[in-house]
């Protein structure tokens, strides 16, 4: 019987020995980045409504660095729809000196407004 030599290369990658089979030396890229809420919330959507996208991002290694963008992403957009919508509604810091519940109310609203337009346009698309 021949002995197999326990690690090969061959084509520029290396392969190692397990059992009867030689296993490629693959080793994906680290991101140190958090995927944080909405990348998340994002890669169930992609697991639940686009597993062909879900697969192609997990197998080239590239899945968690996408989905660390677009939570960067929508944390941008979300902060520039909020100071849009507080402009636009005069929801300021004078509101909240003069009336705190006013203030605290008009904010979860445009909160609550703006995750809806990125929950539309950024996460769920």
């Amino acid at each position: 019987m021949d002995h197999l030599p326990k690690k090969i290369h061959q084509n520029g990658i290396s392969y190692t020995l397990v059992g009867d089979y030689y296993i490629p030396d693959l080793k994906l890229l680290e991101e140190s980045r958090p995927i944080g809420r909405w990348g998340r919330m994002h890669k169930a959507f992609l697991q639940e409504y686009r597993p062909g996208q879900y697969n192609e991002l997990l197998l080239s290694g590239k899945l968690w660095t996408y989905l660390a963008d677009l939570n960067e992403q929508v944390d941008d957009r979300l902060r520039c729809i909020i100071s849009q919508m507080q402009a636009a509604e005069s929801v300021t810091e004078e509101l909240k000196t003069c009336d705190q519940f006013a203030w605290v109310g008009a904010m979860n609203s445009i909160r609550s407004r703006a995750e809806e337009i990125v929950l539309a346009e950024l996460v769920y698309c």
